[in-house]
Order: C-alpha cells, then structure tokens, then sequence
C-alpha cells in the first residue's frame, strides 16, 4: 500500500492538514447557488451577505474549509466569484476551495486569495487537464481531480484508478506534487443506479491503494433523489471514512453527518481519548438544555 500523503492548505491565518491519520476534514458546500434558488437570486443581484451567513454557520457547525462557487448564468464569473471570495475571506479564516470550471475565474480568484487554495476542480479531459492545471501551478495551489475523462463517468473502479493515475502523471509533469493532488471518484446518485454507493467505495480503496493521495466527494450527491437522505449520506460518509476519504464536500449543518463523521474518526482512532466526541456531546446537549 502506497504511503498516506499529507496535503496542506492555508488560509492568510490559519493551516489544515489532511492526512488519514488525522481527523476528517470537513468542506462546507453550501456557498453554491446550484439548486439553491435563495443564493442564486442574491449573486445575481450583486448581494453577498447570504454567503457569509452561510460561511459563520457552516464553520460554527465543524466544517474546517469552505467550497465557494459562484456560477450563475449569465453573469461575469471572474469578478462575481472575487467578490464572493472576499467577502467569505473577510468574514472566516478557515482554508477556502475555490469551485470554478472557468479558468479565467479560477486565476482571478486565485490572484486574491491570501494562503494556499484547494482548487475544486480538474478532471481527465484533455481540455480540462492544459486549463486548470498551468493556473494550479502558477498560484502554488492544491487541485481536485475528478475520476471521469474524454471518455465520460468510468463504469469500473479499475477505470476511475486510471483517470486518477493520469491525473497525477499530467499534475507531476507539470510540477505540481502529488500531495497536492486530491481525488475524487465521484458519488453518483443511488437514486438512478444502486449500485453507485459500492462503486465509489471501492473506487476509494484502490485510488488510496496505489497512490495515497487524500480523497474527496460531493457525498451529498449520493442520496439525490432519495427519501431520508440525511441517514444515507451518514452512513455512506463514515463507511467512504474507512475505505479512505479525507475531506468530504457535505453540509456541516445536518447534524447525522457530522455526527457519523466525529463517531467514523473515532472508530478510526483518529480522535485521542474521544475528546472530540465529548466535546461535540456536551455541545448538543448545551443547545439542547437553551432550546428547553
């Protein structure tokens, strides 16, 4: 088995190292108007206050980064998702991932941002692979690399071990390292193939196998479609834990996933004598008692 590298990320203030011997990191995925019809229609509109509620809540709720989209139709990417950066760098200090499919975008956030960005994202399309990752190494930054190529979403666990492996080979040629290099396999929705969950856990396990690099996912993605999708996106986020990912892009604010990600962690033996556990439990119940 490949050795478990360590990818850094920064804020001007503030580090978080991902490592599977480390607790799970948490990015917070809600600064996004992608079915968000509230966050979209205050983008659109020049009003970024919803993003930093959001950012006070999500990092109140345990995420340790932040996604920051800002793709809405129409509008002027590059200075839209700026001024979204800002005002989430001006109003938290954790690390930020910078979620843009625009290259143009991605520089001109990446030219603001102050500390070491997780770019979300590249994949193994050639087009893909000579946009994103110059700008990735020009900004010194971290990259996601999406398991899906010219040739579509891989059907086989072995096929999306191959997207990540050329990912990584494009990545290194260019002399960004593989530490700095995040995959994601992709959570497919359960709700249209049943068989996704599966294929993604295992898809885990092989990447980490090979190469040892962090992993990350849209767990939420997962459930779409499906009724109680809060106990499915626990349950697939702490099994994903143990077949080896890092850093899921999920909603802190759903109290059953982080609980399945604090209880995961400690069944991993990445919390030291539960105390993060027994934190988070005095937190509830502290709400709990001002609530009654």
């Amino acid at each position: 088995m490949a050795e478990n590298l360590t990818t850094v990320v920064s804020s001007a203030t503030k580090t978080v190292e991902i490592n599977r011997s480390n607790p799970t990191v948490i990015i917070g995925e809600r600064i996004n108007p992608t079915g968000r019809k509230a966050v979209l229609a205050a983008f659109a509109a020049g009003d970024y206050e919803i993003a930093r509620t959001d950012a006070l809540a999500q990092v109140a709720a345990g995420a340790h980064m932040l996604d920051v989209n800002a793709g809405v139709p129409g509008a002027d990417e590059p200075a839209l998702l700026t001024e979204v950066l800002r005002t989430v760098m001006e109003t938290t200090d954790v690390p930020l991932c910078i979620d843009t499919a625009d290259p143009a975008a991605l520089a001109a956030a990446l030219s603001i941002y102050k500390g070491k960005a997780l770019v979300n994202s590249c994949n193994g399309e050639e087009r893909s692979l000579n946009a994103v990752l110059p700008v990735v190494k020009e900004y010194g930054a971290a990259v996601i690399g999406l398991c899906m190529d010219d040739d579509g979403i891989p059907e086989t666990a072995e096929a999306r071990l191959r997207v990540a492996g050329k990912i990584i080979e494009r990545a290194g040629k260019l002399g960004i390292p593989v530490n700095d290099v995040v995959i994601d396999p992709l959570a497919l929705t359960m709700g249209a193939d049943a068989a996704a969950g599966k294929l993604a856990l295992d898809s885990i396990e092989l990447i980490v196998k090979e190469f040892g690099v962090n992993i990350t996912m849209g767990a939420s993605n997962i459930s779409f479609g499906m009724p109680d999708r809060a106990l499915i996106n626990s349950t697939f986020i702490a099994m994903a834990i143990h077949a080896g990912l890092t850093c899921p892009i999920t909603n802190p604010l759903v109290p059953a996933v982080t609980s399945a990600i604090l209880a995961a962690d400690l069944s991993m033996g990445n919390d030291s004598f539960g105390m993060r556990w027994i934190k988070a439990y005095r937190k509830r119940q502290k709400e709990a008692q001002q609530a009654s």
